[in-house]
Parts: C-alpha cells; structure tokens; sequence
C-alpha cells in the first residue's frame, strides 16, 4: 500500500472529504480537509434520513454539498495548474467524494478515488503493520526510567540511524507520570496511521532503534506484532548514575517541578500500587519543596523493581545485552554513545 506524493506520476495532494471531526479523529497521512458536509450539516442530513426521508434528505444534502465545493474550488484550486492530480476519499460510500471528484474531473484534472474510502484504508494499514513490523531489524534501547533513552534516540537520529519514537508519536512519556500538560495523545486509529507511516518509510537493510515500551504508552496500545518484534529483537542496556537520572528527570518533567500541585495531584494514580500513606507522604513531601527527594525515592521503590522485573519477563535477549555507560546526562555525553551505535 504505496501512497506517492509529489514524486513523478504520484498524487500531488490528498483530500479527505469528511467532516471535521472525522477528519481529527484519524487520515491519511498528508491528506488535506476539504469536508463535503461540515459536522453540523451532516447531523442535519442524517437527521432529515431519519425524520422526513431519503428523498428530501438527498436534496438537502446536494445543495449543501455543491456550495461546499463550490467554495473549495473558490478557495484551493483557482491557481492549480492542469497537471495537478488529486487522489479524494471519503467515509465508505463514496458519495461526498465522488461529488468532489466528479466536478474536479470536468474542470479537467486527473482525479483518483480511494474505492472504499477511509474504512478501506484503514482495513488494509491494520493488516499491514505485522509484515510492516517483521521486516525490520530491530536494536532495543533498555534502561530504568531516567536512564535517557530517549535523549539516546533523539542523539540517534541525529547522526542518520533509523529511530522510531513510539512516545513521541504518541504524545506521552509512556509512565503513569508520563502525561505531558497542554499535549493531548492522537486517537488510537491516528496514533496506529502513524506508526504506519512510519514503519512504511524504514529501510530494512538498516536496523531501526527503539525503546523498550510497554504494551501501552499512555492510553495507546501498541500493536501486538510490534511488541512480539521488539521483544525477540538484540537489547542495548542503557545505564546512567542516580544522581544523573534524578536531575535528568527534574529537568524533562520540569512542568511538575513548577507546578507541585499538578505533581501531587498525578501521584493519587499510585495509591492503587504504593498505599494511601506512601503517596500522602511524597505529596507532603513535594508540597515542602523535596521535590527532589520524591523522584528519588520514586525511581529506588517504585519505577526500577517494576522495570527489571519486566525486563527479565518479556525481554528474550536482555540477558547479554551490551551496556552502554553514560558517565552524565549531558549533550556530549549521549551524542558520543550515539556515535558508537551508528558506527556499528
């Protein structure tokens, strides 16, 4: 399932023509929103579906729908060139994008309709993704929490390897602390066209570095054929010194170290796992100004047993995984580590 934008005899643009809503809850990679029927208009057809008819319901929807294009042409296409060819896809059925498609078409572009719109790709990017997973030669970046596997990555993929950053897709950190403030995490069907799309572009004579994530990152699950792949894959342990990681972690989530309510307010998520009166402490803790103290102790009690408990369950190679010993937390430091990998 190939979708070639810009390249010679590829698609120039993708237009999705559902509504708003349909459009922020999952698309087409690079696909542009030009709705048919806005989301107010579609409940006000569906609703005449439901209440006078099929009939008169058809003709409110045309109307609306031919001022939508109408207003689409007004404002997109004026200054396309003939060559420009668009590839259109609606919901399941067709009818909003082919009304798009067929006016296009008579203004004198080659138009293309995805034949059984979003529904269709969306069927054919799930059944991808395991074959899409297997292919892939995969180096797992292990560590406790505040180790820096993902400053790693990130050094990583500045000096050219391949790196796919399942949290950075998915708008979290991955821990019940992990929910990053102001940043919503995509659907789980975005978050899945995501990955997609990335594991699509990989090159597999390359191998691709990731970090050891759980089942779930926040509230997205990972696919199964993924978490198999990464789990059976050759581990890297990452290991920084305690100091290091306590000011690592102060420094990646300094939105709590300026905001302790916000902080003592995340913690009430580990009374199910830690006790009342282990939280209400830390909490107490944060509210004097031992921020410092409370990571400390969250890493030692909480976050590394759980984490090499995993580890030695689910992770078939972390045995005689290579250590990667990073002396600080710096810039230099990671970038130096990433430099090795790469060299490999």
């Amino acid at each position: 399932m190939t979708l070639p934008l810009g390249s010679a005899g590829g698609y120039s643009t993708i237009i999705d023509a559902r509504t708003e809503d349909e459009y922020a809850l999952d698309h087409l990679p690079g696909a542009l929103n030009w709705p048919s029927l806005n989301n107010e208009e579609r409940i006000v057809v569906g609703t005449m579906y439901k209440q006078v008819g099929s009939f008169e319901a058809k003709k409110k929807g045309a109307a609306l729908v031919a001022a939508n294009i109408s207003r689409h042409i007004e404002q997109h296409v004026m200054d396309l060139p003939k060559d420009w060819q668009p590839l259109v896809y609606c919901w399941r059925g067709g009818k909003r994008s082919g009304s798009l498609a067929l006016i296009l078409g008579q203004i004198g572009f080659k138009v293309a309709l995805i034949e059984g719109g979003y529904k269709a790709f969306r069927s054919a990017l799930v059944a991808a993704i395991p074959a899409l997973a297997q292919r892939l030669s995969w180096r797992v970046i292990c560590g406790p929490t505040g180790s820096g596997k993902t400053r790693l990555l990130h050094r990583l993929r500045e000096q050219g390897a391949q790196v796919l950053d399942l949290e950075g897709l998915a708008n979290h950190r991955s821990s019940v602390l992990g929910i990053i403030p102001g940043t919503a995490q995509p659907t789980q069907k975005n978050f899945d066209t995501l990955l997609w799309d990335a594991l699509r572009n990989m090159d597999p004579a390359r191998p691709v570095y990731v970090e050891s994530e759980s089942r779930k990152v926040g509230n997205l699950a990972v696919p199964e054929s993924l978490i198999l792949a990464m789990r059976a894959s050759p581990c890297y342990q990452l290991e920084l010194p305690d100091d290091e990681r306590v000011q690592l972690l102060l420094e990646d989530y300094d939105f709590f170290v300026k905001d302790p309510a916000l902080f003592c307010a995340r913690l009430d998520a580990l009374v199910a796992l830690r006790g009342k009166q282990v939280v209400e402490t830390w909490q107490s803790q944060i509210q004097n100004g031992q921020i410092e103290v409370v990571v400390r102790e969250l890493l030692t009690t909480h976050y590394d047993p759980t984490y090499f408990a995993s580890m030695k369950r689910n992770f078939l190679q972390i045995e005689s995984a290579p250590v990667l010993q990073a002396t600080d937390r710096s810039l230099a430091c990671f970038t130096h580590i990433a430099q090795a990998l790469a060299a490999e």
